[in-house]
């Protein structure tokens, strides 16, 4: 579906989010965005974000040390209504995330989140420790009860962690790097794709414009990508192209405001790419090193 009607570019695309009756624009913002800025230019540019219609907010304590949180909070007063905010906890146990998750929705200004994440899952050990007894997924199953939170979700680096936290409990969306050097250079996704879409798991997409590992030595031009993202803006608006042509519902960008941009600019005016499309992107990604490799 494009975005283009008459020559008009019209608001964000909205997709359906799993079986949780949302739709999300198909770019999020990702609280990493605002770090390093004033308050003055995180409001403003919240407030472009959303008038160029994105309604889907993604934060971290762990971002900044909460200061990603401190600056959306205030950013997002009198809009939080029309906004989907989801957030996250790195911590695995019930007391530690429930500590987590008070301090976030303080910060944040807010009495619940849409979305509540356990954050960055890595083994399977992890993810057994999270569901197991007195592990996070008491917090969040207590959070839901309370009204705190609306729905549950996680985000993984791991292929594994993923389709183990789908297959032990009833999550309603994951987060997770759909990439096109991780798809063609790692078999990084398309297992945990399809095992989402056979539970109707709502699939959100991270590090859609990655590229590579940084090189030893190499300058970090992108101080908030801690790998390195695509720099060539047509090869970058293919990558995002890539991974909003799969059946996932919504991107967040890197957290560079330049990169954010241009997902926005890409996204306004989408057009699905072609089976030839994504096979001729994912050659070219041919010899490139991918941030993330299934283990299998």
């Amino acid at each position: 579906m494009s975005n283009n009607v008459n020559g008009e570019h019209l608001p964000l695309e909205r997709r359906p989010l799993g079986k949780t009756g949302e739709t999300l624009s198909m770019i999020g913002m990702g609280g990493i965005v605002v770090m390093g800025m004033e308050q003055p230019k995180a409001n403003a540019i919240i407030a472009e974000a959303i008038d160029r219609g994105v309604n889907y907010f993604d934060v971290a304590p762990s971002y900044g040390d909460g200061e990603a949180e401190e600056k959306l909070g205030p950013g997002l007063a009198g809009k939080r209504d029309g906004v989907f905010l989801a957030c996250k906890t790195g911590r695995r146990d019930k007391q530690g995330a429930a500590e987590e998750l008070e301090r976030s929705l303080k910060r944040l200004r807010t009495d619940h989140f849409d979305l509540y994440q356990m954050h960055g899952l890595t083994s399977v050990d992890e993810v057994r420790q999270a569901l197991g007894p007195g592990g996070a997924i008491e917090t969040f199953l207590s959070a839901r009860e309370k009204g705190q939170v609306r729905f549950l979700g996680f985000s993984a680096h791991s292929a594994d962690a993923a389709i183990l936290a789908m297959n032990s409990f009833p999550f309603d969306t994951i987060l997770f790097p759909f990439n096109w050097v991780c798809w063609s250079q790692g078999n990084f996704g398309p297992q945990v794709m399809d095992v989402a879409r056979e539970k109707g798991v709502g699939l959100l997409a991270l590090k859609a414009m990655a590229h590579t590992n940084w090189k030893e030595g190499a300058e970090r031009n992108y101080s908030k990508c801690w790998y390195q993202p695509v720099s060539d803006p047509i090869l970058g608006a293919r990558a995002l192209r890539f991974t909003l042509s799969l059946p996932i519902t919504a991107a967040i960008p890197p957290g560079e405001e330049s990169l954010f941009r241009l997902a926005l600019d890409t996204a306004k005016s989408f057009k699905p790419m072609t089976s030839g499309e994504m096979e001729g992107l994912l050659s070219e990604a041919k010899g490139v090193e991918p941030i993330f490799r299934s283990a299998a």
